[in-house]
């Protein structure tokens, strides 16, 4: 089983090597890893160069990150399709061959895991882990959602749900997990470990007025697939994220 993994980079040459070093010690054998530069203006696609396991390196100007994994989209072969972020690695070698295994079961067509924030300047420095459990469509209700680095998706969904909507700034991974999972009802499969680390400080939840815009996204999120959240469901959502800080 093929697994593409899309990374999305401009201006990424601080923390890219560590993504990259992380997936190509990846156990699984058939890995297909596509950069989507975005025609950045330091050595990103120098270091991007000397890592042979790259398969696709594409660099040239986009529309925001959402165009960039668009493009990684249109362009993976694999029968499973990830994203990595330029900032983010796998925990151990074994992460892709954990995906392969449970995409062995032809009924799943999504599977999800926990993810760890971590300090950007020490990634062994937990700040908040974020444990999903498994998946109930009420949760969705709830404020709830899977961390999207660790969101694998068949190729073959995306050709039936279609691909980012890149009219949204922030919350396009959102309202693609929302399409999937809640609109369209695909089967996920939960992996109950950590599969991801991210370096803390995400563009929706760096100041008040961001998450502002964010929430706004995020009930754009619903209305574009035509559901309806509850009166509370989208302040449920940042609030869920308290629990994160008390589990290490």
């Amino acid at each position: 089983m093929k697994v593409s993994i899309i990374t999305a980079t401009y201006n990424s040459v601080a923390t890219i090597k560590d993504t990259l070093k992380s997936i190509e010690r990846q156990d699984h054998p058939d890995i297909e890893h596509i950069i989507v530069d975005g025609l950045s203006i330091d050595d990103t696609v120098k270091v991007a160069e000397e890592f042979p396991h790259v398969a696709k390196l594409f660099s040239e100007k986009d529309k925001g990150i959402y165009d960039a994994m668009n493009k990684g989209i249109r362009a993976a072969t694999g029968d499973v399709i990830g994203i990595l972020n330029s900032d983010d690695i796998y925990v151990g070698p074994q992460v892709l061959s954990k995906i392969a295994k449970a995409f062995e079961n032809q009924s799943v067509l999504t599977c999800y895991a926990d993810l760890q924030y971590v300090q950007a300047d020490n990634l062994d420095k937990v700040v908040r882990t974020w444990k999903s459990g498994h998946f109930s469509r009420k949760n969705f209700y709830y404020g709830w959602m899977p961390p999207h680095p660790t969101f694998f998706v068949r190729r073959e969904v995306y050709e039936q749900v279609g691909l980012f909507n890149t009219s949204l700034r922030s919350a396009a991974d959102y309202e693609m997990m929302l399409r999937i999972l809640i609109k369209h009802e695909m089967p996920t499969h939960y992996i109950p470990e950590v599969i991801v680390k991210m370096r803390a400080g995400g563009m929706s939840n760096a100041s008040f007025k961001n998450r502002i815009t964010a929430n706004k996204e995020d009930r754009m999120a619903w209305k574009l697939n035509g559901l309806e959240p509850h009166f509370f469901t989208l302040y449920a959502k940042p609030i869920r994220k308290i629990s994160q800080f008390l589990i290490r």
